[in-house]
C-alpha cells in the first residue's frame, strides 16, 4: 500500500476525526485526485467532507481498521513534529496571510461541526447564552442556563482562533478586526425551529471572547397567566393593560423577563379592532395582528426616529422595547397624553425607582404623574427541580431576611434540588417571576408632584397595597417554588 508520511494533512482535520472516521487521505495522486485509505466501515459523509476540504475528487482504497489506525498515527505523528517547528513563527505572519487562512480553517469541517453543536446544545439544554471566553489557556466555553453559567462542550483544541472566526463570519463581522468591538446577527434553522444569534466579540488580554444571544423566532409568546404573578399582581396588571390611554412600565435588569412581560400584557389587547405598533431591539416573537418595526441603527432608525414615524400610522396601543434616551422618553409621554397606550421597559431596581428615572430623562413630574398608569419590578428565580426535590433547613439567617416582617412558620418545610442529570447537577430547572406592581393612584400623583424622595414613595407605594419583590420572593418559598438563598441572590442590593 502506498503511503506517505510526510502527506500534509489539513489543520483543521484531527487525529479524533480521522480515527472516528476510519479513513485517512494519504496521497495526491499524478491525476489530481486524492486517495483515501478507508476501513470497510468508514463513514460516507467523512468522504465528501475530504472532498470538499482538498477541493478534488476522491479515491478509496480499502484497508483494515488496524492499518487505517496505523497509517493515521504515522501521518498525524509526522504533522505534530512539523507545527512544533513552526508554532514560533507565527508572530511574523501578516495580517492578509493570518486572515486568509483563519478565513479557509474556520470553513473546516471539525470547527463547522464544533459551532453547529454548540448551538444545537445551547438550543436543547434551553440556555439563554453562549459565552466563548479568552483565556491564557485558550479558548473554554459555557452557557448561561437559568440565568446562571454552567460548563458547555469545549472547543477542539488549537482550534480556537478558527471557532471564534467562524461564528463572526456567520455574523458578516470582520474577522480580521481583532482590536475593537463588533456587534452582528446570525439566523440558524434547527430543524423546525428557527433561531436569532444575536452576536458581541470583545478584545481581552487573551484573545477575542464572544456572547451570542439565542433568541428563538418561532417560540411561543406566553399568556399573563403564566408568567407567576400573585393574584392580585396579575388582575392588577390585566386591568392596566386594557385601559385606553396612559403608559404601563416594567422595569428590572437586563435578562429579568421584561419583554416577555410585555408581550404577555398585549396579547391582553384585541388585535383584530386595534392598531397595535411596537418597536423592538430585535424583535423577540411574532404576534399576529400586530405590526413590529425593529431598530436598525446603521439605517438611522432608532427607538426614537421609528416612534415619532409610527405616531403617524393612527395606532391605538404602542409598545416601546426601552426608553434609553430623553428624546423616546418625551415622545412616549406625548403619546400617552394624546390617547395611545404605551408599554415600555427601564432598567431601575424597582417600581419605585422607575419614577426618578424618568425624572432624570428629563420628562416634567406634572407629565410623569397625568400619564403614568401602573409599573411592575420583576426578576427571575430558578425553580426546584422535581426530579431531585429534597427537604432541607436553611440558614436561620437568612430566613429572617427574606421574611421580613412575616412570621415564619413553625412546622413549615423548605425544600431544594439535590442534583441531578435532569438539572445538569444545579438542583433548578426552569424559572419564574418574582412581581411588584405599583398602581399611581391619586396619593402617589400627589408625592411625584412634590418631588417626594424615593423613601416618601416607597411608604406610599406600601401604604397602598404594594408586595415588594422579596415578599413574592417568600411567598413562592413556602410554596416550594424555589429556595431561600435563590430569592435573596436575585433580590439583595
Amino acid at each position: 500500500m502506498t503511503l506517505d508520511a510526510a502527506f500534509p494533512l489539513a489543520d483543521a482535520v484531527t487525529r479524533d476525526y480521522l480515527l472516528h472516521h476510519r479513513l485517512c487521505p494519504v496521497e495526491i495522486t499524478p491525476e489530481g485526485t486524492l486517495k483515501v485509505v478507508a476501513a470497510p466501515d468508514a463513514f460516507p459523509e467523512a468522504i465528501g467532507e475530504l472532498s470538499a476540504l482538498y477541493g478534488r475528487p476522491v479515491v478509496i482504497e480499502e484497508a483494515s481498521l488496524d492499518e487505517v489506525q496505523h497509517i493515521v498515527e504515522r501521518i498525524v505523528t509526522q504533522r505534530e513534529r512539523s507545527l512544533e517547528l513552526t508554532d514560533g513563527a507565527l508572530d511574523d505572519i501578516q495580517d492578509d496571510d493570518f486572515t486568509s487562512d483563519v478565513r479557509d480553517l474556520a470553513n473546516q469541517p471539525p470547527v463547522v461541526r464544533y459551532v453547529n453543536l454548540l448551538v444545537r446544545d445551547a438550543h436543547d439544554a434551553g440556555a439563554s447564552d453562549i459565552h466563548l471566553e479568552a483565556t491564557r489557556d485558550g479558548l473554554t466555553a459555557r452557557f448561561r442556563l437559568d440565568g446562571v453559567l454552567t460548563p458547555a462542550p469545549e472547543p477542539p483544541r488549537n482550534l480556537h482562533h478558527a471557532v471564534v472566526s467562524r461564528v463572526k463570519l456567520l455574523a458578516e463581522l470582520d474577522i480580521a478586526e481583532r482590536r475593537r468591538p463588533q456587534d452582528g446577527r446570525i439566523r440558524v434553522r434547527l430543524e423546525s425551529r428557527e433561531l436569532d444569534l444575536r452576536v458581541s466579540t470583545a478584545p481581552t488580554l487573551f484573545g477575542e471572547s464572544v456572547v451570542l444571544r439565542l433568541l428563538d423566532r418561532g417560540g411561543r409568546p406566553v399568556r399573563l397567566a403564566e408568567l407567576g404573578m400573585p393574584d392580585n399582581v396579575l388582575t392588577g396588571v390585566a386591568t392596566l393593560a386594557a385601559r385606553a390611554h396612559g403608559m404601563l412600565l416594567v422595569t428590572g435588569p437586563t435578562g429579568s423577563g421584561k419583554t416577555t412581560s410585555l408581550y404577555a400584557a398585549l396579547q391582553q389587547r384585541a388585535t383584530g379592532t386595534e392598531k397595535i405598533i411596537t418597536v423592538e431591539d430585535p424583535v423577540e416573537y411574532h404576534l399576529s395582528g400586530v405590526t413590529q418595526v425593529p431598530v436598525h441603527r446603521q439605517a438611522g432608525v432608532t427607538f426614537a426616529s421609528a416612534l415619532r414615524s409610527i405616531l403617524r400610522q393612527d395606532p391605538d396601543v404602542v409598545m416601546i422595547g426601552e426608553m434609553r434616551d430623553p428624546e423616546t422618553a418625551e415622545i412616549a409621554i406625548q403619546a400617552a397624553m394624546t390617547g395611545h397606550l404605551v408599554f415600555s421597559t427601564l432598567h431601575t431596581n424597582d417600581a419605585v425607582g422607575a419614577i426618578p428615572r424618568l425624572l432624570d430623562l428629563g420628562v416634567p413630574d406634572y407629565l410623569v404623574s397625568a400619564t403614568l398608569e401602573g409599573i411592575v419590578a420583576q426578576r427571575l428565580v430558578r425553580t426546584i427541580c422535581d426530579d431531585c426535590r429534597e427537604v432541607y433547613t436553611p440558614d436561620h439567617a437568612r430566613i429572617a431576611v427574606l421574611a421580613g416582617d412575616a412570621s415564619v412558620p413553625t412546622n413549615v418545610e423548605f425544600t431544594r434540588g439535590a442534583g441531578c442529570p435532569s438539572c445538569r447537577g444545579t438542583g433548578f430547572r426552569g424559572r419564574v417571576g418574582l412581581f411588584e406592581l405599583l398602581h399611581v393612584d391619586d396619593a402617589m400623583r400627589d408625592a411625584v408632584s412634590r418631588h417626594a424622595s424615593r423613601t416618601e414613595l416607597r411608604e406610599v407605594a406600601r401604604a397602598s397595597g404594594m408586595i415588594s419583590l422579596r415578599q413574592d420572593g417568600w411567598h413562592k418559598v413556602l410554596s416550594h417554588v424555589t429556595t431561600v438563598d435563590e430569592v435573596l441572590r436575585v433580590t439583595e442590593a
